[in-house]
């Protein structure tokens, strides 16, 4: 499969996407200055598999050697928390402990064969050189491991290890030649793993690069003598470096950087690892910017979204939970191909399109831990085995390690993906601060209902004939919509009489009494103007009964604008007639341009003045969604 890697960097963050090719696409070609010109539609034919995003000063950690001191050991877990320098203690499981000479203990085994459990091996206040393999992630800190690797383009050199592997994604005749070029290679005491990368590589490419890794570790024994714990020895490569490291290949036909400093980067990187495709490295110097010509920006946004449409018209339904992720499969508008279609045709096509989809949106999110997949049920097994064939045929060219569970009867597929760094959702997004991540708040009807029997309470608590309480405004139309019947009722039971003010920007749930007093007191207060104040009001819609007629608001409060209905969406000044606990009713002033606009006003200064005039000494304060038809004093 041809593909391509675009690395784009501005000021406050690198983005890297690979695209892979979705069927027949002709070659590129490449000029010898490795500068390319506009092609008509570099995109076509490509689409884009994997999204990565990071942000300076916010860099993943994954692949940093640290320095660290042991802060506690808990034999319970069998792990230790480690000290590393950052906000959370790093956490090192017994399966990650290395010492020369010393077999540590197993997951399922408890201690060595010399008897030797995690509290013999590690001790409060020990120092460690540590790596990190997975970022912090939510409230858990960094996944630690004492066993060190320093990556190469072709291989990975352990300095702790033993023996050769070789990348299962090789196909079996590849791996037996690339383990025989590796066996008589001169490891100092480590050993190696041979990437997935090294496909086609020989025994000069493998030497090349074992000096350059050899030249590493002496760096990192001299950092690990010189740092004082806790501190960072080894920092891994930046985003482009290391995605460009670890997948490009001959598989992918080039790779097109839109910044001139990271462009000579990739290439001064080529030239000592893999001079042969350094001529595949482009620098994109077009006016359109990089991922918008090539429809990346596109899909960025579209990992932000809950539903992803499949071409028959099916879609699926990602949703997020702290446990797992789930993927639901829907037909959609899909009814099938053909007069003769079956269900069970139209529910398999749909499975099948979900399944390569479902792992495409994995690869592009970035989606780890479980991960639960719902297909439409299918009656017949061997269409359930297609599903299951396809899914995992997509997954085949997913870097990241997965396990796949058989298909339930009930048409669920269970799996897990290695989740080892912030996917492109978690680092563009945050917690929404209104529910708080929740998804769902408490609606406006719920919250007039709690916040009615806290005035039943209030009444017993307080002697003032009446209150004046501040609401957003949204809760307030509960009470004062529908001809304030609910207010009215709450008022006769308890004796007491309630306005309310406040503006759109409190929170629903916001509450506060503000004034108390007589009656008269508290609506001189709480009313917003009196009759024959002169204001500058948008006209929002029309009148309901009255085409007409329109209607105006003010911070909630509705005003019933006679002969306003020509001028919705307009601001004009209105003389107000009448004036109601929930609405008012007025009169346009000028029949065309406010009043201030034909005296050479600005549209500021009328709308200043005029609301000086409408406040009289009080603040906003009665929210008034109440149907127009109740646009009448009281």
């Amino acid at each position: 499969m041809k593909k391509q890697v675009l690395v784009s960097v501005d000021r406050g963050e690198t983005r890297v996407a690979l695209l892979e090719a979705t069927g027949d696409v002709a070659p590129q070609a490449r000029s010898s200055g490795r500068r390319r010109k506009k092609p008509a539609n570099p995109a076509a034919g490509y689409r884009v598999a994997e999204l990565y995003l990071e942000r300076r000063g916010n860099r993943s950690i994954v692949g940093n050697i640290y320095k660290g001191k042991v802060d506690n050991v808990l034999a319970g877990l069998e792990a230790a928390f480690v000290d590393i320098g950052l906000e959370k203690n790093g956490f090192l499981h017994v399966d990650e402990i290395v010492i020369p000479g010393v077999e540590t203990p197993r997951r399922g085994r408890g201690q060595g064969k010399d008897g030797l459990k995690i509290h013999d091996l590690l001790r409060p206040g020990q120092e460690v050189v540590v790596q990190v393999v997975k970022d912090p992630l939510k409230t858990k800190g960094a996944r630690l491991s004492m066993e060190l690797t320093i990556p190469g383009r072709y291989m990975v050199y352990t300095p702790q290890g033993e023996g050769v592997g070789v990348s299962r994604r090789l196909p079996d005749k590849e791996r037996d030649r690339l383990r025989k070029e590796a066996a008589r290679l001169d490891l100092q005491g480590g050993g190696a793993i041979i990437r997935t990368a090294a496909f086609g590589a020989g025994r000069e490419d493998f030497e090349r690069e074992m000096q350059y890794l050899f030249k590493l570790n002496d760096v990192l024994r001299n950092r690990v003598e010189e740092t004082q714990a806790p501190d960072l020895v080894f920092q891994e490569a930046d985003l482009s470096i290391r995605v460009v490291r670890d997948v490009f290949s001959d598989h992918f036909e080039r790779a097109v950087v839109d910044d001139q400093k990271q462009y000579q980067r990739l290439v001064s990187f080529f030239t000592r690892t893999a001079p042969e495709l350094v001529d595949r490295v482009e620098l994109w110097e077009e006016d359109e910017p990089l991922f918008e010509r090539f429809g990346v920006e596109r899909e960025i946004q579209g990992t932000l979204t809950s539903r992803v449409d499949l071409p028959s018209g099916g879609y699926l339904i990602v949703d997020y939970t702290e446990a797992l992720t789930v993927i639901d499969v829907n037909t959609g508008s899909f009814i099938g191909r053909g007069r003769g279609a079956r269900l069970e045709d139209t529910i398999t096509r749909t499975n099948l399109e979900a399944a390569e989809e479902a792992v495409r949106q994995l690869r592009l999110r970035d989606i780890g831990g479980i991960i639960v997949i719902d297909f439409i049920d299918m009656a017949r097994a061997r269409n359930r085995d297609a599903v299951l064939k396809t899914l995992r045929r997509s997954l085949d060219e997913d870097r990241t390690k997965t396990f796949v569970v058989e298909i339930s009867p009930l048409g669920l597929v269970e799996m897990t993906r290695q989740n080892v760094t912030e996917g492109v959702r978690e680092i563009m997004t945050r917690h929404c601060p209104t529910c708080g991540g929740e998804g769902v708040i408490r609606s406006e009807e719920t919250i007039a209902i709690d916040f009615e029997r806290r005035l039943r309470d209030l009444a017993k608590e307080h002697e003032a004939e009446a209150l004046l309480l501040q609401i957003n405004p949204r809760v307030g139309a509960v009470f004062t919509g529908n001809g304030a019947r609910i207010l009215r009722q709450l008022e006769e039971e308890t004796g007491k009489w309630f306005h309310f003010e406040g503006s759109e920007g409190l929170p629903l749930d916001h509450f506060a009494i503000t004034y108390e007093g007589s009656r008269e007191d508290v609506a001189e207060r709480a009313l917003p103007f009196r009759e024959g104040d002169e204001v500058l009001v948008s006209i929002v819609e029309p009148h309901m009964y009255n085409v007409d007629d329109a209607v105006a608001k003010i911070d909630g409060y509705i005003v019933s604008v006679t002969g306003g209905g020509r001028h919705v969406g307009e601001k004009r000044l209105v003389r107000i007639d009448e004036v109601g606990r929930t609405a008012a009713t007025a009169t346009m002033v000028v029949d065309g341009a406010p009043k201030g606009e034909t005296d050479g006003d600005s549209s500021d200064d009328v709308e200043s003045s005029a609301r000086r005039r409408g406040r009289r000494g009080g603040r906003r304060r009665s929210r008034a969604t109440a149907d127009s038809s109740a646009a009448t004093s009281e």
